[in-house]
This record gives structure tokens, sequence and C-alpha cells, in this order.
């Protein structure tokens, strides 16, 4: 009987030894929580912060993106567009004249069905002084009369396109086609324009093709001037004439 008790005594110390060693190397395998947490945060850390600056960057050029798309809008969303301002054109008055210097009022209305493409109307008026010839050189002066005051009246109309748009200014592209009068004999004191190297007065095509500019000074507002290329047809030859527009451009009425 001492030997069955000391047989269970010794039976329960081997279990008790052996759970608590089970139970040390259990824990000692597992990884501490804590410990590993330290280990990954740098890492963990560094690819958030990375991961923010883009998220940052990318809300900013979001931001500037919408910011320009609605400058843009504002200033050209537009049905309609007025314009006044002077010209400037290199003219040849006659067969075998000189080419001379005219400016012009000029004024114009454009109906826009788009941001980009519209349709103008222009009426302009030129006017200058014809050189008719020099003393000596030929017979189209005399001594008292050398410079006839000549003017010439046009309207055009047809498309505009702009194909560069930012928020403070654009670019575009215009063709038109139309009516020229030329006056010739205003300012001849009793001569016939043929009489003195002019074009006979008279009505003829005129057709002009340019690029213009526009600088916005506010969404309604622009300052716009366009080189121009303008060819008419007096006297049943080909003016191809060069010089440009400038103005100020109104804009009202949303699209």
């Amino acid at each position: 009987m001492p030997s069955f008790r000391r047989l269970a005594f010794l039976l329960a110390l081997t279990c008790a030894a052996m759970t608590a060693a089970f139970a040390q190397s259990s824990s000692s395998s597992t990884p501490d929580p804590s410990q590993s947490g330290d280990l990954a945060s740098p890492a963990q850390s560094s690819n958030a912060e990375s991961q923010g600056q883009l998220t940052v960057q990318a809300r900013i050029r979001q931001r500037r993106e919408q910011r320009r798309a609605t400058a843009i809008h504002d200033a050209y969303d537009h049905r309609w567009e007025i314009y006044e301002g002077m010209g400037y054109l290199r003219f040849t008055p006659g067969p075998s004249l000189q080419r001379l210097t005219w400016y012009s009022w000029d004024t114009g209305l454009t109906r826009y069905s788009s941001e980009r493409l519209g349709y103008t109307l222009d009426a302009r008026g030129y006017f200058g002084h014809a050189y008719c010839g020099t003393p000596g050189v030929t017979t189209y002066c005399n001594s008292d009369f050398t410079r006839p005051e000549i003017s010439m009246y046009n309207v055009l109309f047809g498309p505009i396109y702009r194909f560069y748009l930012q928020p403070k200014y654009s670019l575009s592209g215009r063709v038109m086609g139309g009516l020229a009068y030329g006056n010739f004999s205003g300012d001849t004191n009793g001569y016939t324009p043929a009489e003195v190297g002019l074009y006979p007065d008279g009505s003829t095509y005129a057709a002009s093709a340019s690029i213009i500019g526009e600088y916005n000074l506010a969404p309604s507002v622009a300052f716009k001037l366009a080189p121009e290329y303008f060819i008419t047809g007096f006297g049943s030859t080909v003016q191809a004439s060069r010089g440009f527009t400038a103005g100020v451009v109104v804009r009202f009425g949303k699209q």
C-alpha cells in the first residue's frame, strides 16, 4: 500500500512537470505581437506616408484642372460676341500705282453654337490717300493733284473656330467672304479714276482669312488682335492685301 502511494505521487509530479514544460515551449514559440508590430511599423509608416503624399498631389492636380475648366467655361460659354475696333491694310489702288496705307473702323457680331465654333457678320470701312504718281515719272498727276482720298466699304460673313483655349487667352481661325464697294472718284477733282490710274468705282467680291488672338481682361471682356490676308477684285484683277484688325470684344448670353 505505501508503495502504491509513492507510485501515484511520482506520477502526479511527472504529469505536473510535463504540463509546465509544454506550456513554456508554447509561449516561447509564439511571436510577441508587440515586438512584431515594432519591427513592421517603420515600413508600414513609410508606405502610408507615400500614399498620403500621392493622394494630396492628385487632389491638388484635380482641383487645378477643375479651376482651369471652370475658368475656360466661364470665358467661352457665351452665345454672342460683339466687337469694335480699327484696322490697317496695305492696298494697291490701281494697276500701276504703289501700295497705300488704309485705316479702318471695324465692327462685328458673332453667334457661337458651342465654346469653339461660331459665325461672324463683319462690317468695316477703309480710308486713305492714293499716291497717284511722281511728277516727271508718270502722267497720272499734275502739280496740284497728287494724293486723292479714296475709301472702301465691306460686308463679310463666315465661320470662326477656336482651336486653342486657355483661361486668359485663346487662338482662333476665321475665314469670311462678301462684298466690297470702292469709292475711288470722290476726291479726283473732276478726273475719272482711270485718268489718275485708280480702279473704277463699283462693287466686287471680298474675302478674308485671319488668325485671331484674344486676351481676356475679364470672362466677358477681351482684347483681340487679328493678322489678316484680304482679297478683293477691283478692275477685274486681284488685289492681295495684308493687314490686321484690333479691338475690344464683349461677350454675353450663356449657352
